[in-house]
């Protein structure tokens, strides 16, 4: 008798553009939290008439900001796809993220994921290879979710 493991195979993976939209909603909801926050804490200011922190945010220079996204991106994709596997992109472009054999990326996976995304020019990992930097440092995939779920369903009745 054979023992044989569900893995992930290459039709199960998401597609560039799949991909592409995926970063680009969640470089967009980024860009909202990002001033969602900086909005709140002026709001915050003048409602206490503190300048302290009103003054700070619109001070912000370049880099300052640039840094303070990143923060926001750190944060924003760790606990998205540590608790959902899944980002507001990937949810909208119905794909997830997974290991090699279909379960759901521990802790570490998911952050040395997220610290990935943080090297320059990553994002365009995906124009000389199939997976990008984040995905293979990190030994996930991006897969579709409906075919995965009906692929690994069919597989364990098997």
């Amino acid at each position: 008798m054979e023992n044989k493991k569900f893995t992930v195979t290459d039709d199960l993976l998401a597609s560039k553009g799949q991909r592409l939209l995926n970063f680009v909603i969640d470089l967009f909801i980024i860009y909202v939290i990002e001033t969602s926050i900086g909005t709140t804490i002026i709001l915050i200011g003048d409602l206490t008439k503190s300048d302290t922190a009103s003054n700070w945010v619109s001070s912000l220079s370049v880099v300052e900001s640039f840094f303070f996204g990143l923060v926001i991106l750190f944060f924003y994709y760790l606990i998205t796809e540590m608790y959902f596997s899944r980002t507001f992109g990937k949810y909208f472009t119905k794909t997830m993220v997974v290991k090699h054999e279909g379960s759901r990326p521990n802790m570490k996976s998911i952050i040395v994921r997220t610290l990935s995304r943080l090297i320059p020019f990553e994002p365009f990992s995906f124009l000389t290879a199939e997976r990008g930097w984040h995905d293979t440092l990190s030994v996930t995939y991006v897969v579709k979710k409906h075919d995965f779920i009906a692929k690994k369903k069919l597989f364990s009745e098997q």
